[in-house]
């Protein structure tokens, strides 16, 4: 599996990730919640070694962190869903707050990679994970 780190307004997001943002069943797995970027987001698309986009993960750089949150993982792989994380940890987490907004079903992934509970809600759960100084994000 490779990990390709695209910028919110890439022309290449778009090719990767249309046809599942735009795709019905995708949308229900997401509890039909739009998914959404700008030029203050960074995508991480896996894809797997025929070049098939196996899950994404948006983040939106905040003034002091970033905020996972309206991702998609193909069948709920774990290894998929962990990848992306280690990605997003190794991108930001030495220098700001990484929070996400998970699925109850990834929750357990989410938790063993060392993110803690924030707050919990019906559908989903408020995490994060610190390390280091923490400082202001860097729009990319």
């Amino acid at each position: 599996m490779k990990i390709e780190r695209l910028a919110g307004t890439d022309s290449r997001l778009y090719e990767r990730v249309a046809p599942l943002v735009m795709n019905p069943e995708v949308l229900k797995q997401n509890n039909n919640y739009p998914f959404k970027t700008s030029d203050g987001y960074v995508w991480f698309v896996a894809l797997d070694d025929e070049g098939k986009v196996r899950g994404f993960m948006p983040v939106e750089i905040r003034k002091d962190n970033v905020v996972i949150n309206n991702y998609y993982v193909e069948g709920d792989d774990a290894d998929v869903l962990g990848g992306l994380i280690d990605s997003v940890w190794k991108e930001f987490g030495e220098n700001y707050a990484v929070r996400a907004v998970v699925h109850l079903r990834h929750a357990g992934v989410f938790a063993k990679k060392r993110f803690d509970v924030t707050k919990e809600w019906t559908l989903y759960k408020k995490m994060q994970k610190t390390h280091g100084n923490k400082e202001k994000a860097k729009r990319v």
